[in-house]
């Protein structure tokens, strides 16, 4: 059981039988009275942010988290639907709970999905996926040093902004934790 003076950013705790991540903390130690730790936590569930404040020492228990490796299979219209590689179990993620992260995603990508009490709720993707321009305006020869960028739209939907020379059919390397260009693959 994890308690304050464990706490770290990360780290996941379970309060009212809610999971939780510390986003940040800071303990305080007064000139009088006891010690206390002010934490900022995320609802994992619903990505709500708290502000609490603890006692030193108090106790948490742990939640019922799980991440497993699983292959996006498709989006049906509601979520998107994983496929667990050892069990071959069939999961779903909600639009809501997958947020802009589903717009990363391309039909056979290896994901780690995060499971509280066997339902899954969040997923994790690479730093970086490869993902093809399906929209752009026609590109400029010679135009790299300007920093000059134009949206471009790639086969998952996304808009991202591209320098001036990305054609369309081009693949191009983008940061999913941003959402910006990287270089062209």
């Amino acid at each position: 059981m994890p308690s304050t003076t464990d706490f770290k950013r990360g780290l996941k705790i379970e309060i009212d039988d809610t999971p939780y991540e510390i986003v940040e903390f800071l303990h305080v130690k007064p000139g009088k009275g006891g010690a206390f730790v002010r934490t900022k936590l995320r609802n994992i569930l619903t990505g709500r942010v708290l502000d609490q404040t603890y006692r030193s020492g108090e106790k948490f228990v742990k939640p019922d988290l799980e991440s497993r490796e699983m292959q996006f299979l498709y989006h049906d219209g509601t979520g998107y639907v994983f496929m667990d590689m050892t069990t071959y179990e069939q999961l779903s993620v909600t639009e809501e709970q997958a947020g802009e992260k589903g717009r990363y995603l391309l039909d056979g990508q290896q994901v780690k999905v995060l499971l509280y009490r066997g339902q899954a709720i969040d997923m994790d993707l690479p730093a970086s996926v490869v993902l093809k321009v399906t929209e752009t305006e026609p590109g400029l020869k010679g135009d790299t040093v300007s920093g000059s960028t134009k949206p471009a739209v790639v086969q998952t939907g996304l808009t991202v902004n591209v320098p001036l020379f990305i054609n369309q059919g081009d693949k191009i390397k983008v940061d999913t934790r941003s959402g910006t260009y990287i270089s062209r693959d």
